[in-house]
């Protein structure tokens, strides 16, 4: 943790604390990978600094298998790897499956690695994207900077011990989804390419929640979908219809995946959020979700 100099009021200065991971030191600053990616800070603003205690944050085994976990139970129809890197497409459907992951060893320099996906998107006529786990992709995160990429709003990995909900209205369990089912996802992920029901659909071990209103109106979905070792469950697409929300059924779906899992013996879900969705947040705090880390998905610069 580094407390800066930001400025002064009544001749007294003013701080500002940020944590992260140190990356970078040069004879003028020191480069620290946030959870907001890399933060460049002058040494002379520098007031003090302190190392806080490892246990605080997951450690970069924990990072990598969780990461891996999620795109096990998101799985692009295309996938490619360089070196441990993974790259993957899904014409286009989802950022986390159409975009490389840049954990492990690329196999060759980072400048090179960065080319290298620039080339494989353009060759399928694809964006770049590059997803960065923080702290662990910073030095990705700091070249990338250089180079110009922007970023998307900052995405939450968040975990928990499968959240025991009572039930109080019926939520029916599907192998494959009705087509009222991928008529409310593809609302919300604008459209359903043949991707997309690929990524949705193939996982050995997966359930679509399906909640009916009157007079049988589809009004909530979800999914979950169970890793092979049958230690995660992650949970996606949890989306209740406008006219239905602040009925609590959001998380009646979650109970009701939860309780799938449960049979099979799974201890834990996670899943992805954005940050600034602070309603979904708030909810997934109340049943016990915390952040596990967080990533970036970086975007080329303008052509």
């Amino acid at each position: 943790m580094v407390r800066r100099i930001v400025g002064t009021r009544n001749n007294r200065p003013l701080y500002s604390d940020a944590l992260g991971e140190l990356i970078e030191v040069s004879e003028t600053d020191l480069t620290l990978a946030t959870k907001n990616g890399p933060l460049r800070v002058p040494l002379d603003e520098i007031h003090r600094a302190k190392r806080v205690p490892p246990s605080r944050r997951p450690n970069a085994a924990d990072v990598v298998a969780l990461e891996l976990a999620s795109n096990e139970t998101w799985p692009a129809p295309v996938q490619d790897r360089l070196g441990e890197w993974l790259l993957r497409a899904a014409d286009g459907w989802t950022g986390r499956a159409n975009s490389a992951l840049p954990i492990g060893d690329p196999d060759r320099p980072l400048e090179a690695a960065i080319d290298a996906i620039e080339r494989w998107y353009a060759e399928r006529g694809q964006p770049p994207l590059i997803n960065t786990p923080l702290p662990l992709a910073a030095p990705v995160g700091a070249a990338l900077d250089a180079r110009g990429w922007g970023a998307r709003p900052l995405t939450l990995v968040q975990t928990a011990p499968l959240p025991a909900i009572a039930s109080t209205i019926e939520v029916d369990l599907a192998t494959t989804p009705t087509e009222g089912w991928l008529r409310v996802a593809g609302a919300r992920k604008s459209g359903l390419p043949d991707a997309a029901v690929h990524i949705l659909t193939a996982v050995p071990e997966v359930r679509f929640a399906h909640v009916y209103g009157q007079p049988g109106d589809l009004i909530a979905i979800g999914r979950g979908a169970v890793t092979a070792d049958r230690r995660w469950l992650g949970l996606s697409l949890i989306e209740v219809v406008p006219e239905a929300r602040r009925r609590g059924l959001a998380q009646q779906v979650i109970g009701a995946l939860s309780s799938w899992a449960a049979e099979l013996g799974v201890p834990r879900a996670f899943l992805q959020v954005e940050e600034r969705n602070t309603a979904a947040v708030a909810l997934y705090t109340r049943l016990g979700f915390t952040t596990h880390h967080a990533y970036l998905t970086r975007t080329p610069p303008p052509p």
